[in-house]
């Protein structure tokens, strides 16, 4: 292999989305160059980072039944029991619910977490507070998803953030979809909320790093009652 093919290979793809923001940025930091230079140079940095954020690497998903996959890159930042959003349609009893927030430096493509039909589709605007408060899942502007598996019902709810001003769907009610296929992003800093079937365990910790479509959150396979965990 080459050395630019194998440079190239180390450059992730970039998500057709980004392409019309990094060419805005890429402008302005041409007409920065004119204006003084090193104004064009933080504004090549910020094109830079606008192409990172529209990043789309190749995952590797485990594919077995039961296994739930991590929706999104991030932080996990709270693993709690908590009612779900009235317009998933998932009941009046508090279920399993896994937060990750995405940061402005985070790869903001979502992935399925699970592999079954697409039951549910719904848009509820909203303020933009900031993502990693509880009660974001209730205030902000939202996307939540239904799809229903051989394991039960899973929601998973796209939530804009205080920078996060646009949330983008790729999929439609009725679909079928594959664990770890892409369904939408949320441009520049989010959180995603996954519903697990009531009684389920979730096999991640509080601060954990996920990485979507990799990162294992419940496998509904195992007899495994829940993991410790510590951080060093």
């Amino acid at each position: 292999m080459s050395i630019a093919n194998s440079i190239r290979a180390q450059i992730p793809p970039i998500h057709p989305e980004g392409y019309p923001f990094i060419g805005i940025f890429a402008a302005v930091s041409l007409v920065l160059f004119f204006l003084w230079t090193p104004l064009g140079w933080i504004g090549t940095g910020l094109t830079v980072w606008c192409a990172l954020f529209f990043r789309d690497p190749v995952r590797v998903t485990p594919v077995r039944d039961g296994i739930v996959v991590s929706p999104a890159d991030g932080r996990v930042s709270m693993i709690a029991q908590v009612l779900p959003p009235a317009e998933l349609g998932l009941g009046d009893r508090p279920l399993p619910r896994v937060s990750i927030f995405m940061s402005v430096f985070n790869c903001h493509v979502n992935r399925s977490p699970v592999a079954g039909r697409i039951d549910r589709i719904a848009y509820r605007p909203g303020t933009f507070i900031n993502a990693e408060l509880d009660k974001a899942s209730e205030d902000n502007e939202r996307n939540s998803l239904v799809i229903s598996t051989t394991n039960g019902r899973i929601g998973v709810v796209q939530i804009a953030g205080l920078v996060a001003r646009r949330i983008v769907s790729f999929v439609r009610e009725g679909q079928s979809i594959g664990a770890g296929e892409r369904f939408g992003l949320i441009r520049f800093g989010s959180r995603l909320d996954v519903y697990l079937p009531e009684g389920s365990k979730a096999l991640v910790s509080e601060g954990q790093t996920a990485v979507a479509g990799e990162t294992i959150l419940a496998d509904f396979g195992s007899s495994e009652q829940g993991r410790t965990f510590r951080a060093d």
